[in-house]
């Protein structure tokens, strides 16, 4: 037995544990972190059975909609907006509101290219029609949950035909709402991986303890590093696009010149946080652990792969103050809404105040050793 704890094996494995467990750092991002995680996202996704959808209606003649309604919606105020509650109670798959939503064309275009709204219904003299993106599944889903609702014998009798007429304009498809989301999550990823990581990694080799003997400020060290991955970004967002175009025919509807002020503000974000974010600990687990602590929740509620208006209607405000929904969100517009100067103004001011913050911050807070 003594032999067997004696082994070098054996006394490296423990050396190992005992240098592990005496770093809290390391167990909380290691272990408790992911449990956190966990339980915030299924919080926010299983709180409740109910699937909720945003149906926006077209045009003032909607009879046999509008009959269903009066007998089975109630008036009611969805995300700041007058609607129509139709909920339907399933024991077993859960319960289905639709929150209907009297508008315009142009507005409920805009709605559906920002994930708003799952599709339009309006009248033609054959019966309703549903326009949606054919590629969308959860506009699918709302097509044939809504339409057998609509013609079942329980509802009300006839409603007349029905058309489904696929919306394929651009800024519409859900590729047009996947690549912005593509480019700005290319964007945080290079940054704190290219800048946090690598001064952490310097910092833990020594390496950052020898330039403290160079005439170099501590500024031009960042800002170098700040410069090179602001090009770096630009050359990976514009092959991404070059493809995009290539294949999927992405354009860029609004100003060019805005997208590139929104994309730089975005770059300078991301900048300073990373900066805040490895100013200090020279432990690479320590890092790793905070860059994640910083992406993770960003990217799954930014809206980077979905919509975020899907998450709980309390957590929307706190969401639309992340920097990546703000620097994604004006992305998206500039792509797909025709966004100019004037629109992207907020966010452009709003990201790069925050990254001077973060910048100014970390800059004093950084040390070479």
């Amino acid at each position: 037995m003594n032999s067997i704890k004696n082994h070098p094996l054996c006394q490296l494995t423990w050396t190992q544990f005992l240098e592990t467990v005496r770093e809290p750092e390391v167990l909380f991002w290691g272990m408790l972190f992911p449990v956190l995680i966990s339980i915030g996202l299924g919080l926010a996704f299983t709180q409740t059975s109910e699937s909720v959808h945003q149906v926006m209606t077209v045009g003032a003649n909607h009879p046999e909609l509008d009959t269903l309604l009066r007998q089975y919606g109630q008036p009611t105020v969805y995300r700041g907006q007058d609607a129509i509650l139709w909920k339907v109670t399933d024991a077993t798959l859960g319960n289905t509101s639709f929150h209907f939503v009297r508008s315009d064309w142009p507005t409920a275009i805009i709605a559906l290219k920002r994930g708003e709204a799952d599709m339009i219904v309006d009248r033609s003299p054959e019966g309703l029609r549903y326009h949606f993106d054919p590629h969308n599944s959860q506009a699918q889903l709302v097509y044939l949950k809504l339409s057998a609702l609509m013609q079942s014998p329980a509802t009300a009798g006839d409603t007349g035909q029905t058309a489904v007429e696929p919306l394929t304009l651009k800024g519409v498809r859900y590729i047009d709402f996947l690549i912005p989301g593509l480019i700005t999550f290319g964007m945080m990823g290079s940054i704190m991986w290219g800048i946090s990581y690598a001064i952490i990694e310097r910092r833990s080799q020594k390496l950052l303890r020898r330039m403290v003997a160079t005439p170099m400020k501590k500024s031009h060290f960042l800002m170098a590093m700040m410069f090179v991955r602001i090009w770096m970004n630009i050359v990976e967002a514009l092959i991404i696009f070059f493809f995009a175009w290539l294949i999927f025919d992405i354009r860029i509807q609004g100003n060019v010149g805005a997208l590139l002020a929104l994309f730089l503000s975005g770059n300078v974000a991301f900048t300073g946080l990373a900066i805040l974010v490895s100013s200090r600990t020279s432990r690479t687990e320590v890092g790793t652990g905070w860059i994640n602590a910083v992406q993770m929740p960003m990217t799954l509620l930014s809206g980077i792969f979905f919509s975020y208006h899907h998450f709980p209607e309390w957590s929307l405000g706190v969401i639309r103050l992340l920097p990546l929904t703000a620097v994604t969100d004006g992305v998206r517009s500039v792509f797909n809404e025709g966004a100019g100067w004037m629109e992207i103004l907020t966010p452009t001011v709003a990201l790069s105040t925050f990254g001077l913050v973060c910048f100014i911050t970390g800059m004093r807070r950084f040390k070479w050793y």
